[in-house]
């Protein structure tokens, strides 16, 4: 049952004599309470918070002395307590609250401050349960929405950002600040502890390896606002949800312009699939354009890696993100900055390398300091009408698979590394997916279509089209093989495969037609191998 509003009209204006101090992050909090100090605001504070404060030469009480109870287990329990709740949550032009209040000794608090224990580093450290545990906050979150609740008479602050814009507002209103100040605040405090339990939920759930929880809460904190979304007319925000895997939300930004919503998309899309290639074993470069590979390739070097991968489609890899899955050095570098480039990502670069690039001064570089593991378990979240759709990662890799010769000739050495290749890459292409790959490089790649014939066949003339612009008569996918990302449910799929030239195919297998397929191919000379898994990307 709903609890009834008692309906009392908020001040505008709330003066700021009372304030309760209690931060694990002490960043700005000197100068910050100190000009509260001076203003003539009185300070209550916490445990190190307190004795910070006190050590600056700035004037507080502890909060043990507003309680007349003493912080306890190891300072679990000292702000839970009616003479601190009670001061935050009392409606002060309500006769009943404001007489429970004298009766009780409690004096009203104007202003909160409080950040909570840090949670989420401490998750992220890797440290061990106990350790995590401890660093889930219960007093903090409690006043943060005590003085949220109450902000028509409290404001509350849980960012240290937030100090000047306090002190300009309290300036600007003589020691008071406004109800839409007010209101704005509680608001923030209320995404600051919604975002802090979906942090703690979710590890949980992590923890007991629970996939899908009854309730499922999703936090991130705001690192930029964009220009625009996918288009002019739509907004966009990029929120950092504390996930340590490295790419480009974690990345550092060495120059250029701020990254676009397209932008971060589109180098998401081109540093998760280089990361299928071990750079121990391998350069690889991965060329990007609207989330779909224009060209990827593998090398001794990361030049040699990029050419093979420009040569694939050069005209759509014009204005492209380019990934690496090495240190970015002088030679690709002075090889990508001649072809006009939005972002380069990689796990580092050279100072030459960083010099070369300087010279685009629009071109943004990206290091991310390693590669995300393709392997590793995670979630991947997408909105639809009332509702999120939520799945695991597609964090299956070929490597690992169980791969099965079906047909009667098995795939040479050659031909099962260019396999192997191809499906890697056919993994990262929007559904229907059709990849040719020739001596460790794509030569071309057929995505989105509705039907899987269309994707192959238009796999083969982007391939035409770069002989062309190549001033080559050669037909590139002539001795390539071809991945599929899903079976293909009749031959006609296998044989425009087989029209352009492809000698082997690698597929998930699993249609009711396989047999028709597996027979097309025996009888073309094909070989073809079945993996097991699909790789449906939308």
């Amino acid at each position: 049952m709903a609890v009834a509003s008692k309906k009392i009209p908020a001040p505008d204006l709330v003066p700021i004599r009372r304030a309760l101090i209690s931060v694990s992050d002490k960043t700005g909090l000197e100068p910050f309470a100190k000009a509260l100090f001076h203003a003539g605001v009185e300070l209550i504070s916490t445990g190190g918070t307190a004795k910070a404060l006190a050590a600056a030469g700035i004037g507080v009480k502890d909060v043990s002395e507003l309680t007349g109870f003493p912080e306890i287990m190891d300072g679990r329990v000292k702000t839970l307590h009616p003479s601190v709740h009670g001061a935050l949550l009392g409606i002060r032009d309500d006769a009943e609250h404001s007489e429970a209040m004298e009766r009780h000794g409690i004096a009203p608090i104007d202003l909160v401050v409080v950040n909570l224990y840090p949670f989420e580093e401490v998750r992220r450290s890797g440290a061990d349960y106990a350790s995590v545990v401890e660093n889930i906050d219960i007093g903090g979150p409690a006043m943060v929405r005590a003085s949220a609740k109450n902000h028509a008479y409290v404001a509350i602050i849980t960012d240290p950002e937030d100090y000047t814009a306090v002190l300009n507002a309290l300036e600007l209103n003589a020691g008071s600040l406004t109800y839409e100040f007010r209101k704005k605040l509680a608001a923030k405090a209320f995404s600051r502890t919604a975002a802090y339990d979906a942090a703690i939920s979710g590890w949980f759930a992590d923890t007991l390896e629970i996939e899908h929880p009854t309730w499922r809460a999703f936090g991130g904190h705001l690192d930029s606002v964009m220009r625009y979304g996918e288009n002019p007319h739509q907004s966009a925000g990029l929120y950092l949800t504390g996930d340590v895997r490295p790419g480009v939300a974690t990345a550092k930004q060495l120059q250029g312009k701020q990254l676009s919503y397209n932008n971060i998309n589109d180098t998401d899309a081109a540093f998760e699939l280089v990361s299928e290639f071990d750079p121990a074993n391998t350069a690889a470069v991965a060329i990007i354009k609207h989330a779909n590979p224009c060209g990827v390739a593998t090398g001794k070097t990361l030049l040699e890696a990029y050419e093979k991968a420009l040569a694939c489609d050069p005209v759509s890899a014009f204005g492209g993100i380019v990934a690496l899955n090495r240190e970015l050095d002088a030679a690709a570098a002075e090889a990508i900055v001649k072809v006009f480039t939005e972002v380069i990502i990689a796990p580092s670069a050279t100072a030459e390398a960083e010099a070369i690039v300087a010279a685009k001064k629009n071109l943004r570089l990206l290091i991310t300091s390693g590669l995300p593991n393709p392997r590793s378990a995670g979630q991947t979240v997408k909105s639809v009408a009332g509702a999120l759709l939520v799945q695991g990662r597609d964090n299956a890799v070929v490597d690992d698979m169980e791969l099965k010769v079906v047909t009667r000739r098995a795939p040479t050495e050659r031909e099962m590394a260019d396999l192997k290749f191809a499906f890697r890459v056919a993994k990262h292409v929007k559904s229907n997916a059709i990849v040719y790959v020739k001596d460790g490089a794509t030569v071309g790649v057929g995505a989105g279509q509705m039907s899987r014939v269309d994707s192959s066949r238009i796999a083969a003339r982007k391939a035409q089209d770069a002989a062309e612009a190549a001033g080559s008569t050669d037909v590139l996918t002539k001795g390539s093989v071809v991945a599929s990302d899903a079976f293909f449910p009749f031959a006609d799929g296998l044989m425009a495969a087989v029209e352009a030239g492809a000698t082997a195919v690698i597929q998930p297998g699993g249609s009711m037609r396989d047999d028709e397929v597996i027979a097309a191919a025996d009888a073309h000379g094909i070989a073809m191998v079945f993996t097991g898994f699909r790789h449906f990307r939308h």
